[in-house]
């Protein structure tokens, strides 16, 4: 009879960790984040990241299998970023909300490569952080008295929302980076001639109001649909 098969490991999270090697996961989630800022999500390959790191490949593939798994690992050390509010009351949920949304867009323009990967299959595995700030920010809907149908789904719209502008404000900033400009400098060139303007004057303050904008649209629609559920 052929011997029995071991099931294959389903996920970088079910992996067990090694102790006392020279290379740790530690050292090549750090790594492998610093690449993706540097050059984005097409240069990551577990060859680079060894090169990088001074290892050769056998030393990553004890610790990740394939790019799949870094993926998984290196969007939940972002998540880590995450500062999300616990709400004294339902009377706080907004504030706590729009901080959280706040801080996953600036987690999101420090590292714009995370928006295009947060929705891969291979995250059905969520690591500690993803656990841990995907239920916290949970918590804030759940307190202001969502219905339990309904918490996932306002969450949800949040999310999407800072995700489509985060990721439309890294795109931009991309931009700029490549034209060899600042970005007050390459609002003064879009201004041509047609005098002071705050965008140029101060664009990323224009940014900033932008989003709290549309933020606060939406979730001014979330709070008339809690009106509506009230009892």
């Amino acid at each position: 009879m052929p011997a029995e098969q071991k099931p294959e490991i389903a996920s970088v999270w079910t992996r067990p960790r090694r102790q006392r090697e020279q290379l740790s996961r530690e050292q090549i989630v750090a790594e492998a984040v610093r690449l993706l800022d540097a050059d984005g999500l097409e240069a990551l390959s577990t060859r680079k990241l060894g090169t990088r790191l001074d290892a050769g490949a056998t030393s990553l593939y004890r610790h990740v299998a394939n790019k799949d798994e870094l993926i998984e690992l290196v969007v939940d050390e972002v998540y880590g970023e995450l500062s999300v509010p616990t709400p004294t009351g339902a009377a706080q949920w907004r504030d706590a909300a729009a901080d959280s949304a706040r801080s996953l867009r600036a987690m999101i323009l420090r590292h714009p490569w995370v928006a295009s990967v947060l929705g891969q299959v291979g995250l059905v595995h969520l690591g500690p952080n993803v656990t841990k700030m995907s239920e916290r920010m949970a918590a804030v809907y759940r307190t202001a008295g969502f219905p339990e149908a309904e918490t996932e789904l306002a969450l949800s719209t949040v999310i999407s929302y800072v995700i489509g502008m985060a990721t439309s404000e890294a795109a931009y900033l991309s931009l700029i980076a490549r034209s060899g400009t600042t970005e007050r400098e390459f609002a003064e060139r879009l201004k041509g001639d047609g005098g002071s303007d705050a965008r140029a004057d101060d664009p990323e303050q224009v940014r900033e109001e932008t989003f709290d904008y549309g933020l606060q649209r939406v979730l001014d629609g979330l709070q008339a649909r809690l009106a509506s559920t009230a009892p």
